[in-house]
């Protein structure tokens, strides 16, 4: 770990020149490609109090990927809608908790996860480095994609009420919490913990730890390809996403973190263009960032935005 002023350190990623006309590019292909999203009810992971569906859609590339949507069986809508992102793993986790809360809520599941991996699956590692050198093929690409079109799932489900969309993860699931809350302005609110993907040209320094080190062992069997590299990074870096939030977000990173070095997570909250904002470093905790006792403060921020007490008469 970095023996400097963690949050002083800044950034080295550079914003390339067309990387708003790359991802315009990218977001129009995207735009002609029909959801086609099918909701199949899954007995076996619902409960008295929860229904729980897996839902598929088309996304980029031909790619049909999936998710767990679950819903309160008690409920009065519209629904406050709630977007889990999923770490660096192959599966993401079923979001039973907050729709017990009152929430509609989904947990995605990029391409490469276990019900899309028949069509793509780069693996774990894997998915960081799979065609790292080209911008229009690289892994990300579409994984984004997939990431941001759960929203226009949400916004086409009667039983959601579109003005209220929050978005939360960890880690990866932090990094497309940033990137979501950055592309897809109807989202409401946001909070993202210890997230990955930012700085990553500054990380493979700071630290050894996986999944960035999957970047130096990249570079050491290939050397020659290093530019390529860093140009590439630079089109999919979080740095170059976050100023266009304008959302209420909160950030935890924790100081002692090997994975996602809290460096990387001060420079990128810098850079978040929000006015309603704010950072918790915590420290004595790694890539955990204080999650336990930070949860609480996630789940007063989102319902205060996402569930508004009424006002007594």
């Amino acid at each position: 770990m970095s023996t400097r002023d963690a949050a002083a350190y800044g950034t080295a990623v550079v914003k390339p020149a067309d990387f708003d006309a790359f991802w315009e590019d990218v977001l129009a292909q995207a735009a002609k490609i029909p959801l086609n999203a099918e909701v199949t009810p899954i007995p076996l992971r619902s409960t008295p109090e929860v229904e729980v569906f897996e839902v598929h859609y088309d996304s980029l590339d031909n790619v049909r990927v999936a998710g767990w949507y679950c819903l309160p069986r008690k409920r009065q809508e519209p629904l406050p809608a709630m977007v889990f992102y999923p770490g660096y793993v192959s599966e993401p986790g079923l979001p039973k908790a907050y729709a017990l809360r009152g929430y509609a809520t989904f947990g995605v599941a990029p391409r490469g996860k276990l019900r899309s991996n028949h069509q793509y699956n780069p693996g774990y590692p894997g998915l960081l480095t799979h065609n790292i050198t080209d911008r229009n093929t690289y892994s990300y690409r579409g994984f984004y994609v997939d990431a941001w079109r759960v929203i226009d799932f949400l916004l086409e489900r009667p039983e959601v009420d579109n003005a209220r969309i929050g978005v939360q993860g960890g880690s990866q699931g932090g990094a497309l919490t940033l990137l979501a809350a950055s592309m897809r302005h109807e989202i409401a609110a946001a909070s993202a913990q210890a997230p990955y993907l930012a700085g990553m040209i500054d990380a493979i320094e700071l630290t050894h730890s996986y999944p960035y080190e999957e970047i130096n062992e990249y570079l050491h069997l290939h050397p020659e390809s290093r530019d390529k590299v860093v140009e590439t990074l630079a089109y999919f870096d979080c740095h170059n996403f976050v100023d266009r939030i304008q959302c209420p977000i909160i950030v935890n990173i924790g100081l002692n973190d090997d994975v996602c070095p809290p460096e990387t997570g001060y420079a990128v909250f810098e850079r978040i263009g929000s006015a309603n904002k704010k950072l918790y470093p915590y420290a004595g905790h790694a890539h955990d960032s204080n999650a336990y006792e930070h949860g609480a403060i996630i789940n007063r921020f989102l319902d205060g935005i996402l569930q508004p007490q009424p006002v007594a008469a």
